[in-house]
Parts: C-alpha cells; structure tokens; sequence
C-alpha cells in the first residue's frame, strides 16, 4: 500500500497543515471521490485469502519469505520499501507470537475478502478505536457523505465528535481518506490541525447530550 498524500500543505516547522492545497490533491477540494473513516491502528491486507501484515523493507534488512511489494521500488530518498509479509505459524501450526493480535484479528475460518484492513484492538497503538478484541476493518468501508471540503470546515468537522464508540460513547475520529474511482486517494487527519484524538473532558455537546 502506498503512501496516501495529506491534501494540504504541511508546515515542516510546526507539522501542522496550512490552508495550502497538495499539488495532485486538487480533486478532493474539487469535490471527487468518496470520503471515508480513517481508523487508528496498522495495516495488514488479505491477499487470494491469505493475510498479511505491512513491512517496511529497509536497505539493510533481508525480504522475509514470501514479501509482496507495495509498490514498484524503494522510496529514492529513505531507501525503505513498503509491502506486505505473510503472518507466520511454525512447523508445529503455532502462530508465530509476533504476529499474535493480526491472527485473532483475522479469525481464521471466517468470510474475508481481499483488501486491505485496518487492524484495531486492545494490544494495538493504545487502543484509540477502543475495541474489546481485535477487529479488521475493510478500508474504504465506512463512507462520511457529509464531510466538507475546506480548510476551516474540515477543521471543525474533526474537532466535533463524528462517530460512537464500540462503548458508546461519542468520539473524534482519526481523520478522512478520499478515494477516487481511478485509484488516487487523499487524506487529513486531526492531528494535521493539531486536534487531539480525545475530546476535552468539559466538552458540551449539542443539545446536551452526553458523552
């Protein structure tokens, strides 16, 4: 999977985005594509029902066995090449431990297609999504017909809480990822505006309602 360029400019002093368009991202603003949800964990794909989990090849490192690159050569800059390597058992059928939380999240004997997945759960980047047990979720899945376009309204749109959690409680969400139907894609995450993942605890909602 290849990097998804942030559609607006990043200021390299302050790491937060600028009301300054991406070159190449200019259809987004344009109003093409389909937002959807992006969720906070890693990525790992199923490929001819088989799964994976991302890897980043480095100059230096040897391809695990069976590695699917992601793109067609390494980044020209930091040598890295991303792809896909297979989620390991051993001789004796044991899943390899390193690849624990992607095994139950993939629920073997399940119906999964091929894609790539967001894997979220409890042992995964802290948990933000706050799931119970390791989940995949399909990218692409969850569309937000009414995500906005602009600088100023996608700033608002992330500061507001735009989703329940699987505790029910309503929260931010990571960000948005456009999806062209030609295959480009965009993305703005929360943190590009400097908007934290967890709401303040003295938060109104609107109308009252609670948290």
């Amino acid at each position: 999977m290849q990097k998804i360029p942030t559609i607006f400019v990043r200021n390299l002093g302050t790491r937060l985005v600028e009301n300054a368009v991406t070159a190449g991202c200019e259809w987004v603003i344009a109003g093409e594509g389909i937002a959807t949800r992006k969720w906070d964990g890693t990525c790992m794909a199923v490929i001819n029902g088989r799964p994976y989990r991302r890897y980043d090849l480095r100059q230096d490192k040897k391809a695990p066995e069976d590695f699917l690159p992601a793109q067609d050569a390494a980044d020209p800059i930091t040598g890295h090449w991303p792809g896909w390597a297979p989620l390991k058992r051993n001789r004796e059928a044991k899943i390899d431990p390193a690849d624990r939380w992607h095994w139950e999240g993939f629920k073997e004997g399940t119906a999964i297609i091929d894609g790539t997945y967001e894997l979220c759960g409890p042992k995964i980047n802290n948990n933000p999504e706050g799931f119970e047990t390791h989940v995949m979720i399909l990218h692409g899945v969850v569309t937000l017909p009414d995500a906005p376009r602009t600088f100023d309204e996608l700033r608002e749109y992330l500061e507001l809480p735009q989703a329940t959690s699987p505790s029910g409680h309503r929260v931010r969400i990571e960000g948005i990822v456009w999806h062209h139907s030609d295959g480009r894609m965009g993305k703005i995450k929360g943190k590009d505006f400097g908007i934290p993942r967890a709401l303040p605890l003295e938060y109104n909602f609107p109308g009252g309602e609670a948290a």
